[in-house]
């Protein structure tokens, strides 16, 4: 059976993949957004035990931090200091927009780099903090 010309299906439009599409900063800081929100969970539990081992014994004190201590335990915890700052700032960017303000495109995608900036530049100001007090 063949379709004539009027009658004949129309192949439809494939959208671009991920890694051809150029993605705005916004979407980006949107993504970076909520895939911090969900690390922030996890993030906390470490918190939460840290918390009650030293609640606990001095025995479960001291492995916690050992293994928060740990170089893998440092990547962790800066990786955790920056998914907080850059949620914070997301936030903050959130409650700008909800006065109204900064809605255009322009204005918008500096708001998201500086989102990220000022995330990156808070957690480097924690840690070198942390380091300067004597860790």
């Amino acid at each position: 059976m063949s379709h004539s010309p009027a009658t004949r299906p129309h192949a439809r439009p494939l959208s671009p993949h991920l890694t051809v599409y150029r993605w705005p900063a916004t979407m980006l800081m949107s993504i970076l957004h909520r895939i911090t929100g969900g690390a922030l969970y996890f993030g906390t539990l470490l918190v939460a035990w840290w918390l009650i081992a030293a609640a606990t014994s001095e025995n479960a004190f001291n492995l916690a931090n050992q293994v928060l201590g740990s170089w893998v335990g440092l990547i962790v915890l800066v990786g955790y200091t920056w998914a907080m700052m850059l949620h914070m700032l997301g936030g903050v960017r959130h409650l700008i927009w909800d006065t109204g303000t900064g809605l255009e495109k322009d204005t918008s995608t500096q708001l998201a780099w500086a989102t990220l900036a000022g995330s990156i530049v808070l957690t480097v100001l924690i840690w070198a903090g942390y380091l300067w007090l004597g860790a």
